[in-house]
């Protein structure tokens, strides 16, 4: 089980980094080597959940989903400086019950 939020973790981290490393290119005219490296990042997100002892490709990323809303708001807070209101907190909460269900439920 911490293996598996770890590996969530940083499937997050290499999504919103590469991502991010991609809007620094584009929309705010940096180095193309900003692309570049948010392309290396994105392509080693798509690798990082294969590495989950979870069979079903459907559930692995659904529950990641949770995850991922969780890290894109402490993110914006982190880098963008946009702190997250009530909403943003329940929404995340709401997202990240789901997820737990859908990967931890026994079956």
């Amino acid at each position: 089980m911490i293996k598996s939020f770890l590996l969530f973790i940083l499937a997050g981290l290499a999504e919103i980094g590469g991502g991010y490393f991609i809007w620094l290119w584009l929309r705010e005219k940096k180095s193309f080597l900003f692309g570049f490296a948010g392309g290396l990042i994105l392509f080693l997100y798509g690798i990082i959940p294969t590495l989950q002892d979870y069979p079903h490709f459907g559930r692995v990323y659904a529950a990641y989903g949770g995850i991922f809303i969780l890290l894109s708001l402490l993110w914006g807070w982190g880098v963008d400086k946009k702190k997250p209101d009530f909403y943003d907190w329940a929404g995340s909460a709401i997202a990240l019950i789901g997820a737990a269900i859908i990967i931890w439920t026994p079956r």
